[in-house]
């Protein structure tokens, strides 16, 4: 169990665990390292399935042999279409043990979407999840002349297919158990041959404002920002982790595939998305690394839960929670903790903490870690109470994910922590941007050269388009993005992250998208949390027939009004929100106004309910 006021289990790695300047011999030194332990575990058929490092290793060999047999060469690459599953990584590692370059299809994408990223990325061989993602590809195939090869995870509803350019992965194994004993080293051979300089994978922006972009990065890149990462978040072969996050998103390929590749930490996959919280509580993980919505959703459910429990109940957790957070602002101010509140503590945690962790799933975390999106300072000081850090990571595709990270011994909520070790990170002068350099930089976009010069300045600094503050410690703080600043018809200057970040405080809101660039006033759109709504308004007996007329009722109206003007209460009032809009849709990942990692996107939103927001300031 963890306590805040000592965080020695919390200690950054700097030595290397493991040789290799590419990502196949990294892999490969792994399996020598730890052939019979347990890397990577899976739920099939409701029973957990684990995989030793040496059953990965003869997958990737017979996956990579396979594509050698169809005339996969160095330098080709292969595009895998699916939901993070086990396979996912097992493909992955096969193309880059034979020299080739890997991309990741986000599995929502839709087939236009799947047709430009084969095309833009040159794909020869496609891995698809299922039926689902394999009639997307079949849609576009046709204008893939470069495509040759369609594998499939799961042939589940597709065993009479007869495609000649589709082929199932136990049948490309089986190809490639017959290429290795014909050619017993070529594999070998292949992965020894790949270069540090060589390219290794392509991820490819959200493409908000434009066709997406495939950033590309090389196995130098890769090993060393995850030697980097050991520096900043420290894991070992004892961790057990857990994969959920999309791996085409830089965040889980680096922190969750090659980070638990490198330390050798037990990668967990989850059935699905939908049963992320079951999954947590069954694997308890050691480490746990997730985006702002996770954490919001979970102190969501246990609020909601709260409101379910007797009087009682109620004021146990209220006592509890209250002396975590006394314990937690001292741990923030730098000041020592006495005998007698970590006595209370201790009690706290027997009475209400412990199974507050315990219906998470997060009762054995060490730590946990945030990123990808700005979190609410508020969230993260919960979890401190109930005893747990929260490290904040910050950084984009474009710097292979973290640049920069909070340290354990010095948490600052609403701060992204100084720069990581491995790179550098600066503040521009005049606008205020982040700006970063060093070796985990990307090396530029795919078949973009201006928009790569875009990218950078004339001094070689990675234009990052956060804007930010950095205090005397060297801490950073994001303020928002270049492009997102509002400046209303007053000339205030106003950061619509901070409130955004307060509204998505409250249970009952999942997202929010503030408005008022140019306007005499601050309005917001808002969309609900369904499940947390729709249980208020069961509760309190409230009329609705669909999520619309959910969305339309003078009640819940009137719910999110008083989360409003409470967040308001924190703000000027010229920085006030005075209107807002509920949406009357439930958004889902497949949405084009939301992002893969579950973000409203700004722009897409603002346009698509411009008569919305316009009534808005016209009533």
């Amino acid at each position: 169990m963890s306590n805040l006021w000592d965080l020695s289990h919390i200690q950054p790695q700097p030595a290397s665990v493991l040789d290799g300047d590419t990502v196949p011999a990294m892999f490969w030194n792994a399996v020598a390292q730890r052939g019979p332990n347990v890397w990577l575990r899976e739920k099939h058929f409701g029973i957990w399935r684990s995989w030793t490092w040496n059953q990965v290793a003869d997958a990737v060999r017979e996956i990579a042999g396979g594509l050698m047999s169809l005339g996969f060469a160095p330098g080709d690459t292969s595009s895998i279409l699916s939901n993070t599953v086990l396979e996912w990584v097992l493909a992955d590692l096969a193309v880059l043990a034979c020299g080739g370059v890997s991309n990741g299809i986000y599995p929502t994408d839709a087939p236009a979407q799947v047709q430009y990223l084969c095309e833009d990325s040159r794909t020869s061989v496609l891995f698809v999840e299922d039926d689902e993602q394999l009639d997307k590809a079949l849609e576009v195939r046709d204008q893939l002349p470069l495509l040759r090869k369609i594998v499939v995870f799961d042939m589940e509803g597709l065993r009479d297919l007869k495609e000649a350019d589709v082929i199932s992965l136990d049948a490309l194994r089986e190809l490639g158990r017959q290429y290795n004993a014909a050619h017993p080293d070529e594999l070998q051979r292949r992965s020894a041959a790949v270069k540090p300089e060589d390219l290794a994978i392509l991820v490819y922006t959200s493409g908000t404002t434009g066709k997406p972009k495939g950033a590309m990065h090389t196995h130098a890149g890769l090993t060393y920002t995850v030697r980097g990462y050991n520096t900043l978040i420290s894991r070992t072969e004892a961790d057990e982790c857990m994969c959920f996050l999309p791996l085409c998103h830089i965040a889980e390929r680096m922190g969750g595939e090659y980070f638990s590749l490198y330390t050798g930490a037990k990668l967990n996959f989850v059935e699905n998305p939908d049963t992320v919280p079951e999954n947590v509580r069954e694997i308890a993980p050691t480490v746990f690394t997730a985006v702002p919505r996770v954490w919001e959703k979970f102190y969501s459910g246990v609020a909601i839960a709260l409101k379910e429990g007797t009087r009682l109940q109620q004021a146990v957790y209220a006592w509890g929670i209250g002396v975590g957070q006394q314990i937690a602002e001292r741990v923030l101010a730098g000041q020592p903790v006495p005998a007698s509140l970590k006595a209370k503590f201790t009690v706290a945690r027997w009475l209400a903490l412990n199974n507050v962790r315990k219906m998470i799933g997060i009762h054995r975390a060490r730590f946990l870690v945030t990123g990808a999106a700005p979190i609410s300072p508020e969230l993260v000081k919960w979890y401190l109470a109930l005893g747990l850090p929260m490290l904040e990571v910050w950084g984009m595709t474009e710097t292979c994910g973290a640049s920069t990270g909070v340290p354990a011994d010095r948490i600052k909520p609403g701060s992204i922590g100084p720069a990581a070790d491995f790179n550098q990170v600066r503040l521009d002068p005049e606008t205020g941007e982040i700006q970063v350099k060093g070796p985990n930089v990307f090396a530029g976009y795919l078949n973009l050269p201006e928009k790569t010069a875009e990218t950078f300045t004339a001094d070689g600094w990675l234009r990052t388009g956060d804007v930010g503050t950095v205090d005397a410690d060297g801490f950073y703080r994001i303020t928002d993005r270049m492009k997102d600043i509002i400046i209303t018809a007053g000339g205030k200057n106003v950061t619509p992250s901070e409130l955004e970040n307060e509204l998505k405080f409250s249970p009952y809101i999942t997202d929010a998208v503030v408005i008022g660039d140019k306007l005499p006033y601050l309005t917001v759109i808002i969309m609900i949390d369904q499940e947390n709504v729709e249980k208020y308004a069961q509760d309190h007996d409230v009329p609705f027939s669909n999520y619309a007329s959910l969305t339309r009722a003078p009640e819940v109206q009137a719910l999110i009004q008083g989360v409003i003007d409470e967040v308001n209460k924190k703000f000027a009032r010229v920085e006030q929100i005075k209107k807002f809009f509920l949406l009357d849709t439930q958004l889902t990942a497949e949405d084009e106004e939301l992002t893969p990692t579950m973000k409203l996107k700004r722009q897409l939103v603002q346009t698509k309910y411009a008569r919305q927001i316009e009534a808005m300031y016209r009533n």
